[in-house]
This record gives structure tokens, C-alpha cells and sequence, in this order.
């Protein structure tokens, strides 16, 4: 499991719908666990995939792909869980 930590370095608000659209058709994949923002300063995603798969499908973000995000990448492996987060273990 990979945490991506997204930085806004411009303004997200124009690509802010292209952006909702990329994580919804994630989340149907199942390639995305969750998301949400950190507020003014930019997001955190936690996404399912090797690193280098998350680092290709993060670099598809329409905020990367616009230039106004960064993003940083934390692989972990979740070795605990909330009842009914079972699924997540390994």
C-alpha cells in the first residue's frame, strides 16, 4: 500500500473536477482506498499497487499532469486494522 501525499504548488481550483473524476474511476478499479484534503495545503490518497504502479498512475493526476501539485510517496504494509478494515491486510 502506497500514501500519497500531494502538495498544492498553484491553483487547483480549474482541474479540481478533472481531478474528483481520476479518483472516482480509482476507486472503481480499486486501485485507490481513500483520499482527502489536507486543507489549503493539498491531499493525502492511499492507494493499492507496487510503488512503481502508484507512482505511474499518481503521475496521471490531473493536478501533476497541470503542474499546480507535487506529489511524495510513503510504501507501507498495514499490519493491523479496524473491525470491518480487515480486508486491507496483506
Amino acid at each position: 500500500m502506497i500514501i500519497v501525499l500531494l502538495s498544492y504548488t498553484g491553483d487547483v481550483t480549474p482541474h479540481r473536477p478533472a481531478h474528483v473524476a481520476w479518483l472516482r474511476e480509482a476507486l472503481a478499479a480499486g486501485r485507490l482506498v481513500t483520499a482527502g484534503r489536507q486543507p489549503e495545503t493539498g491531499g493525502v490518497l492511499i492507494a493499492n499497487g507496487e510503488r512503481a504502479e502508484v507512482e505511474a498512475w499518481a503521475a496521471q493526476d490531473p493536478f501533476l499532469l497541470n503542474g499546480v501539485a507535487t506529489a511524495r510517496f510513503v510504501e507501507f504494509t498495514p499490519s493491523m486494522a479496524a473491525p470491518g478494515l480487515e480486508a486491507l491486510l496483506p
